[in-house]
């Protein structure tokens, strides 16, 4: 039986990770969150690439190109979980030739550390991470902002878009209210509503696919990034995940807050900020020049 043909969006990628291993230098993989494309990436691949290292964007299973298409067509992001996007990435991963750094956004935290605990990452960056089995502080505001998702229990399945007053909560808290409406028309998709409840249940479904192993010997160096006003992951839980991560006794754990800072760190005016961030952090365990 011959296999069946990729995606559009997976035959991109696969170019793309051609290019970067024809470039010779240390590939950074940037994973985006819900609710938004790899296109939220495009700057931040831009500063990496200066540095000296080869950028990727790949996106979820299905990712539509743009927003306008992700819009018209919200359906392509419905019963996407957890464990596929990460089985997704890390098969991505493993067609590079030079082990990458990782670098992850809200869900795509979370995706980066499953990655990091299954020793494919060189280095790892999880910004605001989505949480995992363990982590247990449960803030108000992250399920203010979940509800969204979480309120309907029909939404499991469904490809759920965010209101732009659900958006300005959960990701644009912070910015001024033409930046946070410039963001949600820029930026906002639908997103699959599975990986929510996955994360809301993990710490009671000993089988949940939202886990992380934190003890990992291959681990590698992490980061975790935190913006100090956000609503959806608050520093309550990311500083539990990196508890958590800072048991693994063979790799440097480190964790920063971003004083200010909301969800939307990652593409709001204040994003250079976050990317040096990283960047410094990256530098001083993956050397482009090595």
């Amino acid at each position: 039986m011959s296999s069946p043909e990729p995606t559009a969006s997976y035959a991109r990628d696969l170019t793309r990770i051609e290019t970067a291993n024809s470039s010779g230098r240390i590939p950074v993989v940037f994973i985006h969150g819900l609710w938004l494309l790899p296109t939220s990436w495009d700057r931040w691949a831009a500063v990496f690439e200066e540095a000296g290292y080869a950028p990727l964007t790949p996106g979820w299973p299905d990712d539509p190109q743009t927003v306008e298409e992700a819009n018209a067509h919200p359906e392509v992001f419905a019963g996407k979980s957890v464990g596929q996007v990460a089985d997704h990435f890390c098969d991505l991963i493993g067609k590079l030739d030079r082990k990458p750094v990782v670098i992850g956004h809200s869900f795509g935290g979370l995706i980066t550390q499953i990655t990091a605990g299954r020793g494919l990452a060189r280095a790892s960056v999880a910004i605001d991470p989505a949480p995992f089995r363990g982590v247990l502080p449960l803030p108000l505001s992250s399920l203010r902002a979940a509800s969204a998702v979480l309120g309907n229990p029909a939404n499991y399945h469904r490809a759920v878009p965010l209101t732009y007053e659900q958006f300005r909560y959960a990701f644009a808290n912070t910015v001024s209210e033409e930046e946070a409406r410039e963001l949600y028309d820029t930026f906002a998709v639908p997103a699959p509503g599975e990986p929510l409840f996955q994360a809301a249940a993990a710490n009671v479904n000993p089988w949940t696919e939202a886990k992380v192993d934190t003890t990992s010997a291959d681990r590698g160096p992490l980061l975790v990034i935190s913006g100090e006003k956000d609503h959806t992951v608050p520093w309550a839980i990311a500083n539990a995940s990196y508890k958590k991560q800072a048991h693994n006794e063979h790799a440097v754990t480190e964790i920063t807050e971003i004083p200010g800072r909301g969800h939307s760190l990652t593409i709001d005016h204040g994003w250079r900020e976050v990317a040096d961030t990283a960047l410094a952090f990256v530098r001083r365990f993956a050397d482009p020049t090595s």
